[in-house]
């Protein structure tokens, strides 16, 4: 082990020499260099010692990465990592198997190794180094560990998630899945009477380190405080509703996931959905609300008081914050998802436990100088400082989501090939390339024809100056032109600004992209600009000619002197003569529509004499139609048809003699409407009358009024009689005769 230290040192020192033998990645976030010393390949387990040599001979990589500690990883992910107080060892647990690795910082390297029975919810240090451990698993078991190994074990009553020690008493604090906080006495070896709470569920706890104040984070969002000298709770902490301020969302009720104290008065809390509240336990209320804006819950925080900053860490980013306003210090958002954070004790130099094997290591030089056992690092990364390399996003190309349609690489979003960022992503330079040269394989022609057109322009432009106007909109740029030469006080008469609309790049589209192109011709144009003056004419007379000058210089690809501009003249025209000019192109337009409604009308006509009345067979007719062409033609009206067009002239005239009403009511009756003859038959259409819902409940009413008139109508045969009337007899004083 002493070898490979010394080796390391001697390695990295020289190094220092010549920075560039080493691969480190380097970000800057707000002018802060954030270095990462776990960059690089990192050799698997499983191959044998000799491999790895062979491997670190020939891969240049993985002899330019910086393994600052030999095997800081575990076999799948890492939950927790913390620092003795000596400063001496790393101690980090992870999975799969479960266990705990310890490191010796003074030998860069591992020192041990043990295999645990289940996952690790959490653990701590109670010595000032290794000898004295404790770690709550994941199934109640609580076990002790000393310098030799596995100690003891003991088990309490609910399920843990945090726990703390009280130095003062030798006491551990467990919370967890229950509302009660269990006290485990090492002094007397037994449990104490439990600290009882009004919470259903506690996630997490700590302790004072000055006046020991005990306090526990709470699944409905508050804050227990307790005095562990007379166990009774001093305060409480209402941190979910503090936390829902103006612009924050929250989904669900805010519990507490990380609780920190600071000195004997600060204290910093955590919340699920993303915030971390900065109290002074004097006041109720916090001082600062900071917002992660990713909703996730924060699993770490710590505090750094030689800059007044917040650490505070989630699954996907770690802040560093100002806590007095909360202005961004600087973030570390890595690879893999962050599981815990340590920040080494007085040093720029953060560990991070994540969801992937290898545990990360950043030195922030801004937070702090290096440690003791690794103070090269300064002189390294000075080294780096004074010789800058190319940043991380040098051998990357940034394509928006348009480019990777233009590549035909929309099928490419989601996999390793790009990265998101910002509103595009980044690829890498050399796949770019190679697609841009199978989409468009003359770009590098186009390119090199574009360069050397811009050196002749160059050129060109030393010599005299024609007044060479743009390819679209030319009579605009024209007339432009020539009013930004005016004179300063007919430019102040005038008040026009639009000198400098030719030289601004926000309207430089107006003159290269034909879709901007004006058109004179247009409805708009004609009513917007109806009056054109005779610089307007003069004008257009200039272009015609500028026009003819351009394509003689074109093709003869020689220069020649520019003429001088005419006089201006002011075109002002009075509103009469404006009001007179728009009538005249009102009545032009009204003319010019109503001789298209009349030639379509004719082409209308001209369609209905050519149609003609046939069985339509397409393949009997191409086979006839050669034959046929000087022959006259005749056609068979099919079965079921009938030609009307001139045998129902007698009913239309007896149809016309008839009232509107009866030929409504014929009409309604049959379902049918006649339209009006063409010139080769008669058109119908047939449809049915469809009621609306309100003239059918308007009807079905009726009905049903009408058929109980009829079950309560009274009848009359009663009243019929036999017997004749007045005047019945067959004469005048003769009786009624008898049956």
């Amino acid at each position: 082990m002493c070898f490979y230290t010394d080796f390391i040192r001697q390695l990295l020192t020289s190094c220092c020499l010549y920075p560039s033998a080493l691969e480190m990645q380097v970000s800057s976030v707000n002018n802060v260099k954030i270095y990462n010393l776990s960059h690089g390949k990192s050799l698997p387990e499983w191959l044998s010692d000799r491999k790895k040599r062979d491997l670190q001979k020939k891969d240049v990589e993985i002899q330019r990465r910086i393994e600052l500690i030999q095997d800081f990883e575990m076999p799948t992910v890492s939950t927790s990592i913390r620092v003795s107080r000596d400063g001496q060892y790393i101690l980090a647990t992870g999975t799969y198997k479960p266990r705990v690795r310890c490191y010796d910082t003074y030998q860069l390297s591992l020192k041990f190794e043990r295999c645990l029975e289940s996952d690790v919810v959490a653990f701590d240090i109670l010595s000032e180094d290794y000898s004295k451990l404790v770690f709550l698993h994941i199934d109640r078991y609580v076990q002790f560990h000393s310098q030799h190994g596995y100690y003891y074990k003991t088990r309490i009553p609910k399920f843990g998630r945090d726990f703390s020690y009280h130095y003062p008493s030798c006491e551990l604090y467990f919370v967890g899945a229950s509302s009660e906080v269990v006290r485990l006495n090492l002094e007397q070896g037994r449990f104490l009477n439990s600290l009882q709470t009004d919470a259903v569920e506690i996630n997490v706890c700590d302790i004072n380190p000055v006046h020991q104040l005990f306090a526990a984070g709470t699944l409905e969002g508050k804050v227990d405080c307790w005095d562990p000298r007379v166990r009774n709770r001093v305060g409480v902490l209402d941190c979910a509703l503090s936390s829902i301020t103006d612009g924050t969302e929250v989904e669900g009720l805010p519990s507490i996931s990380a609780l920190k104290f600071n000195g004997s008065l600060g204290m910093a809390v955590g919340t699920s959905t993303g915030q971390v509240l900065v109290y002074d336990l004097r006041s109720s209320h916090p001082l600062l609300v900071k917002d992660h804006y990713y909703g996730l819950p924060i699993k770490s925080l710590h505090f750094h008081n030689q800059l007044d900053l917040v650490l505070s860490a989630d699954s996907k980013i770690l802040k560093m914050w100002n806590k007095d306003n909360g202005k961004v210090f600087s973030f570390i958002e890595p690879h893999a998802g962050i599981n815990d954070v340590c920040l080494y004790p007085g040093s720029g130099m953060l560990f991070t436990a994540n969801e992937d094997p290898k545990m990360n290591t950043f030195y922030i030089p801004a937070l702090g100088p290096a440690p003791r056992w690794c103070s090269f690092l300064d002189s390294l990364t000075e080294e780096l400082e004074e010789n800058p390399e190319s940043t991380i996003y040098d051998d990357y190309k940034f394509v928006t989501r348009k480019d990777l349609e233009n590549l035909g690489l929309v099928h490419l979003i989601g996999s390793p090939l790009l990265r998101a960022y910002m509103h595009g992503f980044f690829m890498d330079i050399r796949l770019y390339h190679k697609v841009k040269t199978m989409v468009n394989p003359f770009a590098y022609e186009e390119y090199r024809k574009d360069k050397i057109r811009q050196k002749i322009e160059e050129s060109r432009a030393q010599r005299v100056q024609l007044k060479k106007l743009p390819k679209v909109n030319k009579a605009l740029a024209m007339k432009l032109m020539e009013e930004s030469e005016l004179p300063i006080k007919k430019k102040k008469k005038k008040g026009n600004d639009t000198a400098n609309l030719l030289t601004d790049d926000r309207f430089k589209v107006m003159f290269e992209n034909p879709d901007y192109q004006v058109d004179e011709q247009s409805e708009e144009f004609r009513l917007l600009n109806p009056i054109v003056s005779d610089m307007d004419k003069k004008r257009r007379q200039k272009l015609s000619q500028l026009v003819e000058q351009e394509e003689q210089q074109d093709e003869e690809e020689e220069e020649e002197e520019g003429r001088g501009s005419s006089d201006d003249e002011d075109s002002s025209d009075d509103e009469k003569s404006w009001v007179q000019e728009v009538r005249e192109q009102r009545r032009l337009l009204r003319a010019e529509g109503h001789e298209r409604v009349i030639t379509q009308r004719k082409e209308r006509k001209q369609q209905d004499r050519e149609t003609s009345l046939q069985s339509f067979d397409p393949v009997r007719q191409q086979q006839e139609e050669p034959q046929n062409q000087s022959q006259p033609r005749f056609y068979q009206i099919k079965a079921g048809e009938e030609f009307r067009s001139f045998g129902d002239v007698v009913n239309k005239k007896k149809m016309q003699k008839t009232s509107l009403e009866e030929r409504l009511q014929r009409d309604e009756r049959s379902g049918m409407v006649n339209l009006s003859d063409a010139a080769v038959g008669s058109k119908q259409l047939t449809f049915s009358l469809k009621k609306t819902e309100q003239q059918q409940f308007r009807q079905h009413a009726e009905r049903e009024h009408y058929e109980e008139r009829r079950k309560i109508r009274r009848s009359a045969e009663h009243l019929h009689s036999h017997r004749r009337g007045r005047g019945g007899g067959r004469g005048r004083g003769r009786g009624r005769r008898p049956y």
